[in-house]
């Protein structure tokens, strides 16, 4: 069930989404040839726990398999969900950060991806149709007019007109007091259906756009998803705010 969120709760909401906007400036800042992804994580977590949050991805997910980090860091063909380690990150690499934070009981989830030095076209070209995927179909957005699926068409249809490919496996959600929340956003699909996007709808919308196949599979550690082509793989995601004004990213520096 969709609960709509009141005016005062998606400002909490905004605030903890403050807090993930100012850890994906630092990991920008971060991220350069031959640092260890796990120094990015600590970083994150550190900034998070001073600013008195919650990193909500770490411990999250099966009691015999919770997630150890505070971040999911994701190179190359890691579409999400990259476990943060000693590995070193190299020039040519993408890198996504994906950053969860709970501040006051609400939630804030967003996630960019980064070029560690100078990266191939292809790659370049991915980054920039994914990001800009997520612009678009945030843009569109009509409150009372729109439905959920106008985003998955919207996405769909500008990455597959550049040659690359939506992964179909996973999707965004809604956002509030829990990390996931109904709607589950899906990134393809056809345009009128699903429900009207309301004012009080507050929604993660992640485009997770795959150079090659959409196909993708999970690796043995039960959290990493790659290609299964093993091509690359870029990240985008912001939480936003059906209001009566028009939609409003809350995942932005303030």
């Amino acid at each position: 069930m969709i609960k709509l969120k009141t005016p005062k709760e998606i400002e909490k909401i905004r605030r903890a989404g403050n807090l993930v906007a100012r850890c994906l400036e630092l990991a920008g800042k971060m991220v350069e040839p031959g640092l260890p992804t796990i120094e990015i994580d600590r970083a994150i977590e550190a900034l998070i726990r001073s600013s008195g949050g919650k990193p909500v991805f770490k411990g999250y997910g099966p009691r015999d398999n919770p997630f150890p980090s505070s971040t999911c860091i994701s190179i190359d063909e890691e579409v999400v969900h990259g476990i943060p380690s000693a590995r070193k990150l190299e020039t040519g690499m993408i890198v996504g950060v994906d950053v969860g934070v709970e501040l006051d009981g609400y939630i804030g989830d967003a996630a960019r991806t980064f070029a560690v030095g100078e990266i191939s076209d292809l790659k370049k070209r991915l980054m920039q149709a994914t990001e800009e995927s997520l612009a678009i179909a945030i843009d569109q957005i009509v409150p009372d007019v729109s439905h959920l699926s106008d985003i998955g068409y919207t996405v769909q249809t500008h990455v597959e007109a550049r040659g690359f490919s939506v992964v179909r496996d996973l999707c965004g959600h809604g956002v509030g007091q829990k990390m996931h929340e109904d709607p589950q956003v899906p990134n393809y699909g056809q345009k009128g259906r699903g429900v009207i996007l309301r004012p009080g709808i507050v929604i993660a919308i992640e485009p997770m756009i795959n150079a090659g196949t959409y196909a993708v599979k999970v690796l043995k550690d039960g959290w990493t998803v790659v290609t299964a082509d093993g091509k690359p793989s870029a990240h985008f995601e912001h939480t936003v705010a059906i209001t009566e004004q028009g939609p409003q990213r809350l995942t932005i520096l303030e």
